[in-house]
Protein backbone atom coordinates (compact mmCIF):
# COMPACT_ATOMS: atom_id res chain seq x y z
CA UNK A 1 0.00 0.00 0.00
CA UNK A 2 2.54 2.16 0.72
CA UNK A 3 4.96 1.33 -2.57
CA UNK A 4 0.89 2.28 -4.06
CA UNK A 5 0.63 5.63 -2.05
CA UNK A 6 3.85 6.63 -3.33
CA UNK A 7 3.30 5.80 -7.00
CA UNK A 8 0.15 7.91 -6.73
CA UNK A 9 1.76 10.86 -5.10
CA UNK A 10 4.99 10.93 -7.83
CA UNK A 11 1.93 10.87 -10.78
CA UNK A 12 0.29 13.77 -9.21
CA UNK A 13 3.21 15.85 -9.16
CA UNK A 14 4.31 15.29 -12.33
CA UNK A 15 0.65 15.65 -13.68
CA UNK A 16 0.76 19.14 -11.88
CA UNK A 17 4.47 20.21 -13.17
CA UNK A 18 3.11 19.10 -16.98
CA UNK A 19 0.02 21.38 -15.99
CA UNK A 20 2.09 24.25 -14.95
CA UNK A 21 3.92 24.12 -18.06
CA UNK A 22 0.76 24.26 -19.97
CA UNK A 23 0.04 26.97 -18.36
CA UNK A 24 3.43 29.42 -19.01
CA UNK A 25 3.67 28.38 -22.80
CA UNK A 26 1.41 30.11 -24.29
CA UNK A 27 2.38 33.16 -22.13
CA UNK A 28 6.02 32.72 -23.52
CA UNK A 29 5.19 31.70 -26.71
CA UNK A 30 3.14 35.08 -27.11
CA UNK A 31 5.73 37.46 -25.38
CA UNK A 32 4.61 40.91 -26.59
CA UNK A 33 6.72 42.61 -29.08
CA UNK A 34 5.27 46.21 -29.81
CA UNK A 35 8.11 46.87 -32.71
CA UNK A 36 6.63 43.84 -34.92
CA UNK A 37 3.38 44.48 -34.31
CA UNK A 38 4.34 48.09 -36.32
CA UNK A 39 6.52 47.01 -38.45
CA UNK A 40 4.94 44.17 -39.65
CA UNK A 41 2.66 46.50 -41.49
CA UNK A 42 5.74 49.05 -43.22
CA UNK A 43 7.41 48.27 -46.44
CA UNK A 44 10.68 47.46 -47.06
CA UNK A 45 13.45 48.16 -46.18
CA UNK A 46 12.02 48.68 -42.62
CA UNK A 47 9.40 46.37 -42.42
CA UNK A 48 9.83 43.28 -40.94
CA UNK A 49 7.44 40.31 -41.00
CA UNK A 50 7.00 38.22 -38.00
CA UNK A 51 7.26 35.03 -40.17
CA UNK A 52 11.03 36.63 -41.47
CA UNK A 53 12.12 37.39 -38.20
CA UNK A 54 11.16 33.86 -37.33
CA UNK A 55 13.92 32.35 -39.44
CA UNK A 56 16.31 34.58 -37.92
CA UNK A 57 19.50 32.94 -36.27
CA UNK A 58 19.03 35.61 -33.26
CA UNK A 59 15.67 35.33 -32.93
CA UNK A 60 15.69 31.18 -32.97
CA UNK A 61 18.51 32.04 -29.86
CA UNK A 62 16.38 34.20 -27.78
CA UNK A 63 17.18 37.88 -29.32
CA UNK A 64 14.69 40.23 -30.15
CA UNK A 65 14.56 43.66 -31.48
CA UNK A 66 15.79 45.45 -28.48
CA UNK A 67 19.15 43.15 -28.27
CA UNK A 68 20.78 45.82 -31.20
CA UNK A 69 17.91 48.55 -31.06
CA UNK A 70 16.93 48.89 -27.72
CA UNK A 71 13.87 50.43 -26.47
CA UNK A 72 10.78 48.74 -24.57
CA UNK A 73 9.72 46.12 -26.79
CA UNK A 74 6.60 45.43 -24.37
CA UNK A 75 5.40 48.84 -24.16
CA UNK A 76 2.34 50.04 -26.54
CA UNK A 77 3.01 53.66 -26.55
CA UNK A 78 5.59 54.55 -29.00
CA UNK A 79 6.84 57.04 -26.85
CA UNK A 80 7.59 54.40 -24.36
CA UNK A 81 8.95 51.60 -26.55
CA UNK A 82 11.27 54.16 -28.42
CA UNK A 83 12.42 55.84 -25.03
CA UNK A 84 15.79 57.03 -24.76
CA UNK A 85 15.62 56.15 -21.12
CA UNK A 86 14.74 52.39 -22.67
CA UNK A 87 17.88 52.52 -24.33
CA UNK A 88 16.08 53.08 -27.79
CA UNK A 89 18.80 53.84 -30.42
CA UNK A 90 16.30 53.49 -33.41
CA UNK A 91 18.60 53.22 -36.55
CA UNK A 92 21.76 52.12 -36.55
CA UNK A 93 24.28 54.65 -38.26
CA UNK A 94 26.94 52.45 -40.86
CA UNK A 95 29.63 53.09 -39.21
CA UNK A 96 28.47 51.93 -35.79
CA UNK A 97 27.42 48.25 -36.80
CA UNK A 98 31.06 46.74 -37.11
CA UNK A 99 31.34 47.70 -33.20
CA UNK A 100 27.42 46.73 -32.58
CA UNK A 101 27.74 43.24 -33.90
CA UNK A 102 30.81 43.18 -32.35
CA UNK A 103 29.61 43.94 -28.92
CA UNK A 104 28.19 40.17 -28.51
CA UNK A 105 30.38 38.44 -31.14
CA UNK A 106 33.74 39.46 -29.65
CA UNK A 107 32.52 38.41 -26.53
CA UNK A 108 33.72 34.68 -25.70
CA UNK A 109 31.94 34.31 -22.73
CA UNK A 110 28.59 35.45 -24.29
CA UNK A 111 28.89 33.53 -27.60
CA UNK A 112 30.10 30.74 -25.77
CA UNK A 113 26.54 30.01 -24.21
CA UNK A 114 25.00 30.06 -27.98
CA UNK A 115 27.75 28.37 -29.55
CA UNK A 116 30.81 27.21 -28.16
CA UNK A 117 32.70 27.04 -32.05
CA UNK A 118 31.84 30.50 -33.18
CA UNK A 119 35.17 32.69 -33.57
CA UNK A 120 34.67 36.02 -31.64
CA UNK A 121 38.11 37.95 -33.30
CA UNK A 122 35.56 38.51 -36.43
CA UNK A 123 35.84 42.58 -35.20
CA UNK A 124 39.39 42.63 -34.95
CA UNK A 125 39.88 41.08 -38.26
CA UNK A 126 37.23 43.22 -39.50
CA UNK A 127 39.47 46.07 -38.45
CA UNK A 128 42.75 44.31 -40.46
CA UNK A 129 40.75 44.23 -43.69
CA UNK A 130 40.32 46.63 -46.68
CA UNK A 131 36.83 47.38 -45.92
CA UNK A 132 37.44 48.01 -42.06
CA UNK A 133 40.50 50.28 -42.66
CA UNK A 134 38.41 52.28 -45.45
CA UNK A 135 35.41 52.37 -43.05
CA UNK A 136 37.59 53.77 -40.67
CA UNK A 137 38.99 56.27 -43.03
CA UNK A 138 35.28 57.74 -42.73
CA UNK A 139 34.35 55.11 -46.16
CA UNK A 140 30.73 54.83 -45.63
CA UNK A 141 30.26 52.60 -48.69
CA UNK A 142 32.48 49.50 -47.89
CA UNK A 143 30.57 46.27 -46.91
CA UNK A 144 29.95 46.06 -43.23
CA UNK A 145 28.41 43.18 -41.62
CA UNK A 146 24.66 43.49 -42.28
CA UNK A 147 25.85 43.58 -46.12
CA UNK A 148 26.90 40.13 -46.28
CA UNK A 149 25.00 39.00 -43.19
CA UNK A 150 21.58 40.80 -44.12
CA UNK A 151 19.91 42.43 -41.16
CA UNK A 152 16.30 41.00 -39.68
CA UNK A 153 16.47 37.76 -41.87
CA UNK A 154 20.69 36.24 -40.76
CA UNK A 155 20.64 32.55 -41.15
CA UNK A 156 23.57 30.28 -40.01
CA UNK A 157 26.17 29.60 -42.77
CA UNK A 158 25.66 25.75 -43.01
CA UNK A 159 21.63 27.12 -44.35
CA UNK A 160 21.48 26.85 -48.41
CA UNK A 161 19.52 30.05 -47.78
CA UNK A 162 22.22 32.28 -46.14
CA UNK A 163 23.55 34.57 -47.98
CA UNK A 164 27.17 33.45 -47.09
CA UNK A 165 26.84 29.78 -47.72
CA UNK A 166 29.48 29.15 -49.72
CA UNK A 167 27.17 28.46 -52.52
CA UNK A 168 25.95 31.62 -52.41
CA UNK A 169 29.07 33.62 -51.03
CA UNK A 170 29.54 34.99 -55.36
CA UNK A 171 26.63 36.28 -55.34
CA UNK A 172 27.10 38.41 -51.98
CA UNK A 173 30.19 39.71 -52.57
CA UNK A 174 28.72 40.45 -56.86
CA UNK A 175 26.36 42.60 -55.48
CA UNK A 176 29.08 45.36 -55.04
CA UNK A 177 31.94 44.33 -57.15
CA UNK A 178 29.87 43.81 -60.50
CA UNK A 179 28.23 47.45 -60.05
CA UNK A 180 30.30 49.09 -62.27
CA UNK A 181 28.87 52.37 -61.32
CA UNK A 182 29.25 51.49 -57.42
CA UNK A 183 32.99 50.58 -57.69
CA UNK A 184 33.51 53.21 -59.67
CA UNK A 185 35.57 55.26 -57.31
CA UNK A 186 37.89 52.26 -56.52
CA UNK A 187 39.12 51.86 -60.27
CA UNK A 188 38.83 47.50 -60.10
CA UNK A 189 37.51 45.53 -62.48
CA UNK A 190 34.13 44.49 -62.09
CA UNK A 191 33.91 41.32 -63.97
CA UNK A 192 35.33 39.12 -61.23
CA UNK A 193 31.86 37.36 -61.08
CA UNK A 194 31.05 36.59 -64.77
CA UNK A 195 34.38 35.26 -64.76
CA UNK A 196 34.34 33.30 -62.24
CA UNK A 197 30.98 32.00 -63.28
CA UNK A 198 32.94 30.37 -66.33
CA UNK A 199 35.71 28.57 -64.08
CA UNK A 200 36.59 25.61 -62.85
CA UNK A 201 35.71 26.44 -59.56
CA UNK A 202 32.44 27.77 -59.46
CA UNK A 203 31.65 24.41 -61.96
CA UNK A 204 32.85 22.46 -59.00
CA UNK A 205 31.01 24.20 -56.27
CA UNK A 206 28.04 25.36 -57.85
CA UNK A 207 27.21 22.94 -60.22
CA UNK A 208 28.80 19.43 -58.59
CA UNK A 209 28.22 20.72 -55.20
CA UNK A 210 31.74 20.36 -53.60
CA UNK A 211 31.44 22.64 -50.99
CA UNK A 212 35.02 22.91 -50.32
CA UNK A 213 35.90 24.34 -53.83
CA UNK A 214 37.23 27.71 -53.44
CA UNK A 215 34.72 30.60 -53.82
CA UNK A 216 36.10 34.25 -53.23
CA UNK A 217 36.39 34.03 -49.30
CA UNK A 218 38.64 31.04 -49.78
CA UNK A 219 40.82 33.05 -51.84
CA UNK A 220 40.65 36.82 -50.63
CA UNK A 221 39.42 35.94 -46.70
CA UNK A 222 36.11 37.01 -45.40
CA UNK A 223 36.22 39.13 -42.47
CA UNK A 224 40.01 40.06 -42.29
CA UNK A 225 42.41 40.58 -43.88
CA UNK A 226 43.52 38.58 -47.02
CA UNK A 227 45.52 35.24 -45.92
CA UNK A 228 49.19 35.52 -44.84
CA UNK A 229 51.33 35.13 -47.63
CA UNK A 230 48.49 37.14 -50.47
CA UNK A 231 51.44 38.84 -51.84
CA UNK A 232 52.47 35.58 -53.26
CA UNK A 233 49.64 33.99 -55.30
CA UNK A 234 51.22 30.85 -55.14
CA UNK A 235 51.14 31.01 -51.69
CA UNK A 236 47.10 31.15 -51.65
CA UNK A 237 46.64 28.55 -54.32
CA UNK A 238 48.98 25.77 -52.47
CA UNK A 239 46.75 25.42 -49.95
CA UNK A 240 44.59 23.59 -51.66
CA UNK A 241 46.81 22.62 -54.80
CA UNK A 242 49.63 21.12 -52.61
CA UNK A 243 51.58 18.34 -55.61
CA UNK A 244 51.27 21.65 -58.41
CA UNK A 245 53.43 23.92 -55.29
CA UNK A 246 55.70 21.85 -54.31
CA UNK A 247 56.57 21.21 -58.38
CA UNK A 248 56.49 24.78 -58.65
CA UNK A 249 59.37 25.57 -56.05
CA UNK A 250 61.66 23.19 -57.67
CA UNK A 251 61.20 25.06 -61.26
CA UNK A 252 63.13 28.26 -62.85
CA UNK A 253 59.81 29.89 -63.16
CA UNK A 254 59.61 30.16 -58.97
CA UNK A 255 62.34 33.00 -59.72
CA UNK A 256 61.92 34.26 -62.47
CA UNK A 257 58.70 35.49 -62.05
CA UNK A 258 59.52 36.73 -58.33
CA UNK A 259 62.45 38.72 -60.24
CA UNK A 260 59.92 40.68 -62.36
CA UNK A 261 57.30 40.54 -60.04
CA UNK A 262 55.21 38.42 -62.16
CA UNK A 263 51.81 36.61 -60.07
CA UNK A 264 52.82 33.08 -60.46
CA UNK A 265 50.18 31.36 -60.81
CA UNK A 266 47.57 33.31 -62.40
CA UNK A 267 50.48 33.81 -65.41
CA UNK A 268 49.44 30.92 -66.96
CA UNK A 269 45.97 30.03 -65.69
CA UNK A 270 44.06 33.20 -65.04
CA UNK A 271 42.51 34.17 -61.68
CA UNK A 272 38.78 34.11 -61.50
CA UNK A 273 38.49 32.95 -65.18
CA UNK A 274 40.61 29.47 -64.42
CA UNK A 275 39.75 27.26 -67.24
CA UNK A 276 40.32 23.34 -67.05
CA UNK A 277 43.75 23.12 -67.95
CA UNK A 278 45.00 20.73 -71.16
CA UNK A 279 47.77 20.12 -72.60
CA UNK A 280 47.23 22.36 -75.27
CA UNK A 281 48.98 24.90 -73.24
CA UNK A 282 51.65 23.76 -73.25
CA UNK A 283 51.02 24.02 -77.39
CA UNK A 284 51.24 27.17 -79.44
CA UNK A 285 48.05 27.15 -80.66
CA UNK A 286 44.78 28.30 -78.99
CA UNK A 287 44.94 28.70 -75.53
CA UNK A 288 48.52 28.17 -75.40
CA UNK A 289 50.48 30.28 -72.59
CA UNK A 290 54.34 29.44 -73.12
CA UNK A 291 54.60 31.80 -75.68
CA UNK A 292 53.40 34.24 -74.30
CA UNK A 293 56.72 35.25 -72.78
CA UNK A 294 59.25 32.75 -74.64
CA UNK A 295 60.63 33.10 -78.31
CA UNK A 296 60.12 30.39 -80.70
CA UNK A 297 63.10 28.24 -80.89
CA UNK A 298 64.81 29.60 -77.89
CA UNK A 299 65.94 27.08 -74.87
CA UNK A 300 62.07 26.58 -73.24
CA UNK A 301 60.09 26.64 -76.64
CA UNK A 302 62.53 23.53 -77.21
CA UNK A 303 61.40 22.22 -73.20
CA UNK A 304 58.24 22.90 -73.69
CA UNK A 305 57.88 20.81 -76.91
CA UNK A 306 59.96 17.68 -75.24
CA UNK A 307 57.25 18.01 -72.33
CA UNK A 308 54.41 18.70 -75.00
CA UNK A 309 55.48 15.63 -76.71
CA UNK A 310 55.96 13.25 -73.67
CA UNK A 311 52.27 13.94 -72.59
CA UNK A 312 51.08 13.29 -76.15
CA UNK A 313 52.65 9.83 -76.17
CA UNK A 314 51.64 8.56 -73.02
CA UNK A 315 47.90 9.78 -73.67
CA UNK A 316 48.33 8.58 -77.12
CA UNK A 317 49.75 5.02 -75.96
CA UNK A 318 46.14 5.07 -73.03
CA UNK A 319 44.30 5.52 -75.58
CA UNK A 320 45.15 2.67 -78.01
CA UNK A 321 45.24 0.33 -75.16
CA UNK A 322 42.11 1.53 -74.58
CA UNK A 323 40.67 0.86 -77.68
CA UNK A 324 42.30 -2.56 -78.37
CA UNK A 325 40.68 -3.70 -74.82
CA UNK A 326 37.57 -1.89 -75.29
CA UNK A 327 37.13 -4.35 -78.99
CA UNK A 328 38.04 -7.50 -76.97
CA UNK A 329 35.79 -7.03 -73.57
CA UNK A 330 33.02 -6.00 -76.37
CA UNK A 331 33.75 -9.67 -78.19
CA UNK A 332 33.34 -11.46 -74.73
CA UNK A 333 37.50 -11.17 -73.88
CA UNK A 334 38.53 -11.64 -70.33
CA UNK A 335 40.07 -8.10 -69.50
CA UNK A 336 39.04 -6.98 -66.06
CA UNK A 337 42.88 -7.20 -65.15
CA UNK A 338 43.98 -5.31 -67.70
CA UNK A 339 41.21 -2.63 -67.42
CA UNK A 340 42.00 -2.05 -64.33
CA UNK A 341 45.67 -1.08 -64.53
CA UNK A 342 45.02 1.25 -67.01
CA UNK A 343 43.52 3.22 -63.93
CA UNK A 344 47.54 3.33 -63.16
CA UNK A 345 48.49 4.24 -66.67
CA UNK A 346 45.69 7.51 -66.15
CA UNK A 347 47.45 8.12 -62.65
CA UNK A 348 50.95 8.29 -64.21
CA UNK A 349 49.21 10.66 -66.74
CA UNK A 350 47.99 12.85 -64.01
CA UNK A 351 50.79 12.57 -61.94
CA UNK A 352 53.23 13.97 -65.01
CA UNK A 353 50.74 16.99 -65.73
CA UNK A 354 51.38 17.61 -62.02
CA UNK A 355 54.74 17.32 -62.18
CA UNK A 356 55.08 19.24 -65.90
CA UNK A 357 54.81 22.42 -62.95
CA UNK A 358 57.89 21.74 -62.45
CA UNK A 359 59.48 22.15 -65.68
CA UNK A 360 61.67 19.36 -65.28
CA UNK A 361 61.93 17.32 -68.36
CA UNK A 362 63.75 14.45 -66.47
CA UNK A 363 61.27 13.90 -63.39
CA UNK A 364 58.17 14.19 -65.72
CA UNK A 365 59.68 11.69 -68.11
CA UNK A 366 59.96 9.66 -65.14
CA UNK A 367 56.48 9.70 -64.63
CA UNK A 368 55.07 9.32 -68.21
CA UNK A 369 57.86 6.38 -68.51
CA UNK A 370 56.17 4.69 -65.95
CA UNK A 371 52.50 4.99 -67.67
CA UNK A 372 53.90 3.71 -70.77
CA UNK A 373 55.06 0.66 -69.09
CA UNK A 374 51.91 0.08 -67.49
CA UNK A 375 50.04 0.94 -71.15
CA UNK A 376 52.03 -1.13 -73.20
CA UNK A 377 51.33 -4.41 -70.86
CA UNK A 378 47.76 -3.18 -71.13
CA UNK A 379 47.83 -2.65 -75.17
CA UNK A 380 49.95 -6.50 -75.35
CA UNK A 381 47.26 -7.93 -73.08
CA UNK A 382 44.67 -6.20 -75.18
CA UNK A 383 46.30 -7.80 -78.64
CA UNK A 384 46.69 -11.37 -76.66
CA UNK A 385 42.86 -11.20 -76.33
CA UNK A 386 42.44 -9.88 -79.62
CA UNK A 387 44.41 -13.04 -80.99
CA UNK A 388 42.95 -15.59 -78.61
CA UNK A 389 39.71 -14.40 -80.14
CA UNK A 390 40.72 -14.96 -83.54
CA UNK A 391 42.02 -18.20 -82.30
CA UNK A 392 38.59 -18.91 -81.25
CA UNK A 393 36.99 -18.04 -84.20
CA UNK A 394 38.98 -20.26 -86.50
CA UNK A 395 38.34 -23.47 -84.17
CA UNK A 396 34.64 -22.43 -84.28
CA UNK A 397 34.60 -22.49 -87.94
CA UNK A 398 36.25 -25.22 -88.35
CA UNK A 399 33.38 -27.16 -85.80
CA UNK A 400 30.87 -25.86 -87.91
CA UNK A 401 32.24 -26.98 -91.13
CA UNK A 402 32.54 -30.70 -89.16
CA UNK A 403 29.31 -30.57 -88.15
CA UNK A 404 28.26 -29.34 -91.29
CA UNK A 405 29.94 -32.37 -93.46
CA UNK A 406 28.93 -35.06 -90.48
CA UNK A 407 24.84 -33.59 -91.33
CA UNK A 408 25.29 -34.00 -95.08
CA UNK A 409 26.66 -37.08 -94.43
CA UNK A 410 24.17 -38.13 -92.51
CA UNK A 411 21.00 -37.08 -94.86
CA UNK A 412 22.97 -38.63 -97.53
CA UNK A 413 23.24 -42.09 -95.30
CA UNK A 414 19.89 -41.95 -94.26
CA UNK A 415 18.51 -41.08 -97.79
CA UNK A 416 20.38 -44.20 -98.97
CA UNK A 417 18.45 -46.66 -96.19
CA UNK A 418 15.04 -45.65 -97.26
CA UNK A 419 15.80 -46.40 -100.96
Amino acid sequence: MAILRNSLECCVKVIGFLALLACFAPAYAGTKNSCLDCHTALPDPIGVTQEKFAQDIHAQKGLTCVSCHGGDATADDPDKAMSRQAGWKGKIDRKQIPELCGHCHSDPVYIRQFNPSLRTDQLDQYHTSIHGKRLAAGDTKVAVCIDCHSVHDLRAPSDPRSTVNPVNVATTCSRCHSNASYMKPYSIPTDQFANYSKSVHHDALAVRGDLSAPTCTTCHGNHGAAPPGIDRVQNVCSTCHVFQAQMYEQSTHKAAFQTSALPGCVVCHSNHGITHPTDAKLGNGPGAVCMQCHKPGDRCDRAREELLGSLNRLDSAIKQADQVLGRAEASGMEVSEARLAQNQARDALTKARVTMHSFRNGLVEQDVQAGLNIAAKDLDAGHRAMAERNHRRVGLGISLVAIGMVLVGLKLYIRQTGR
